[in-house]
């Protein structure tokens, strides 16, 4: 058998080392450490009060639209719009919908997918994102990695928080059917909902729009540190997607997302469990044809919720 010259040797050593390496980078990179202890950060005590208001804003011969305020976690006050069908039968199944960041309750693009989700019987329960809408009262760069990034990682969780609390909300409306509850998040909403479905198994039907996972890696040449894992676990979506399981869970991405880039899309849904579903649209983060990305979600709440 012919032997390796030295240089032959050296070669395929070097190889090997690079492929360890490279596996090893692969391994590391997906674990989303939890040495941040994650796991029962978003409890909360259900008995403090709601002091919830409820508000007629608009009233139609096809639905009711209110103005809605709640109490949610350390003591913030949350705002959104309660939109009830009048052509079906009450208690209603319902969706709450968000939004994506530096965006609001009231803009176009949610605007269309409450008005899409009303017209076929389900109510829908729209929010202002903490520091966001009519809960805007600082202005600072949202940057997990900035000079802001504890601010940031704030926005994240407290709206976690406000969303359990939204439950909390629906459970005491009689119209609605707190059975029967589906989230459809987009972008930070579909990001954070990911979160939220994840720690509320109220939720019975979760889609996420244009959402991705590994937050680390924003961290570019410092994501594999353990600081930046620990720093971004209570916000991180892989550490909470597999507990969505067994309900089911949609995923729609954009294949050409400058945003979310799509390994990230990739990762998150690697890391959730059957069943599952993602679909892919051949468009950027802000040209998702909104009539099929949301009649994708109509869809899927029509045949699970």
């Amino acid at each position: 058998m012919k032997s390796f010259s030295k240089k032959q040797a050296y070669w395929f050593t070097g190889i090997i080392a690079i492929l360890l390496m490279l596996a090893f980078t692969i391994i590391y990179a997906s674990d989303t450490s939890e040495s941040f202890t994650v796991s029962g950060y978003y409890g909360y005590d259900k008995a403090i009060p709601l002091k919830d208001s409820i508000t007629v804003l608009k009233d139609t011969t096809d639905f009711t639209l209110y103005h809605v305020t709640y109490s949610s976690v350390h003591d913030k006050k949350v705002t959104g719009l309660l939109s009830i069908p009048k052509n079906s039968t009450k208690p209603f199944p319902l969706i709450i919908l968000m939004h994506g960041l530096g965006d609001n309750k009231n803009v176009d693009y949610v605007a269309y997918g409450n008005d899409l989700f009303l017209k076929n019987g389900y109510a829908v329960l729209r929010l202002d994102f903490s520091q966001h809408g009519e809960r805007k009262n600082d202005v600072y760069d949202f940057n997990l990695t900035g000079t802001y990034k504890h601010w940031t990682r704030d926005i994240i969780s407290q709206t976690v928080f406000d969303l359990r609390r939204a439950v909390d909300f629906i459970e005491t409306r009689e119209e609605l059917d707190a059975q029967r509850i589906g989230y459809y998040g987009i972008s930070l909403g579909g990001i954070t909902g990911t979160i939220f479905c994840g720690v509320e198994e109220r939720i019975k039907v979760p889609v996420v729009a244009l959402a991705g996972g590994q937050m680390n890696l924003l961290y570019k040449e410092n994501a594999l540190s353990k600081e930046a894992k620990d720093f971004v676990s209570i916000v991180e979506p892989l550490n909470y997607v597999k507990e969505i399981a067994p309900r089911p869970f949609l995923m729609l991405n954009a294949k050409n997302d400058e945003i979310v880039p799509p390994l990230m899309s990739k990762l998150l849904y690697n890391g959730a469990k059957e069943p599952k579903e993602i679909i892919w649209y051949d468009a950027k983060h802000r040209d998702a044809p909104l009539d099929i990305i949301f009649g994708d979600g109509l869809n899927w709440f029509k045949k699970y919720l």
